[in-house]
């Protein structure tokens, strides 16, 4: 039986506002890919990013590009080459992943992970703000193991010293967003290290980080937007220490895993990451970072409402999903 494929926009609003250096939002926009066969369904959900030139509309429009290839039954491998890494790719990649679980009825984690499926200790992302409003975030959650606290302007020395005051038993990631500078960047590492930051996770812009080659490293630097694919990951080698691994941009779990096997490979530590999504997208990351580095999975914590059913949070341990909910 052919495939029948639906492709949905659909919008989850944020409990407050999410703000990084590149702007604010109050809502997460999300596309949602379902394909059906045999009475199964599957599911995949992306998130558009405008970071890369994805709208709500080009990826809707990409995903309905393959109607005919979808329907006509293209399998995962052959995905990759049919598509681009991108949020369209990862929401049909997914789908497919169901979708084979779904009719199989194995689970999806029997084909990408050896041992049993165990809850993960995820960050929780703090928004960027004037140093007392980020103390007050972080005093809010200090109770948490592992803190993002997303930075990049021209105080930030005083948001760090703020949250790690404000949380002095928290492990906390920095997360620069591109926006730190070759002026500012040694003084920021030094003073990030001197407060016992983690990792920093993408200081400088995309493609205007050679100077990490030539500085010294007093903690570890992890790459977001500098890294996408598996095939790109040895131009990074002296740049970064680890790499965040997001299905969106990688484009689906089966890049992903990929990208993940590759930089193991290459010695690099691994973060799995997530846009603000709904637990739909969380999911296929949360088998994925099983045996991550650091786990940045909080996408549901900062909506107001959820998918029904969701992945399960207990504090910051989040559950590996259950089936009804996707895999």
């Amino acid at each position: 039986m052919a495939r029948v494929i639906s492709v949905e926009a659909e919008r989850f609003p944020i409990a407050g506002t999410f703000t990084i250096s590149r702007g604010s939002k109050t809502e997460a926009e999300v596309i949602t890919c379902t394909i059906s066969q045999d009475g199964h369904s599957g599911r995949g959900e992306c998130v558009p990013y405008k970071r890369y030139g994805e709208t709500m509309d080009g990826v809707h429009a990409a995903i309905e590009a393959m109607r005919e290839r979808i329907a006509g039954g293209i399998d995962r491998t052959a995905l990759l080459d049919a598509m681009p890494a991108g949020a369209a790719r990862n929401a049909v990649d997914c789908a497919l992943w169901d979708l084979e679980a779904k009719i199989s009825g194995k689970p999806v984690a029997n084909a990408i992970w050896p041992a049993p499926l165990r809850p993960l200790e995820t960050a929780y992302t703090l928004s960027l703000g004037e140093p007392e409003a980020m103390a007050a975030q972080a005093r809010a959650n200090a109770g948490r193991p592992l803190l993002k606290v997303k930075i990049g302007g021209d105080n930030d020395m005083a948001r760090i010293r703020a949250v790690t005051e404000a949380a002095p038993q928290s492990r906390i990631i920095l997360d620069a967003n591109e926006g730190w500078t070759d002026d500012n960047i040694v003084a920021n590492l030094a003073f990030a290290a001197e407060r016992g930051i983690a990792l920093v996770e993408q200081p400088l812009p995309a493609g205007q980080d050679q100077i990490l080659r030539h500085i010294a490293h007093p903690l570890p630097i992890c790459a977001d937007e500098s890294v996408h694919e598996a095939k790109n990951l040895e131009t990074l080698v002296g740049l970064y220490d680890a790499v965040n691994i997001k299905l969106d941009k990688s484009g689906g779990l089966t890049a992903a895993l990929m990208l993940r096997d590759r930089a193991r490979e290459l010695s690099f530590g691994i973060m799995v990451g997530c846009m603000v999504g709904t637990s739909l997208a969380m999911a296929p990351a949360v088998l994925l970072a099983q045996d991550a580095d650091f786990v940045d999975l909080d996408g549901p914590l900062l909506l107001a409402r959820d998918r029904v059913p969701g992945l399960v949070y207990q504090g910051s341990l989040v559950s590996p999903p259950d089936r009804a909910l996707w895999g």
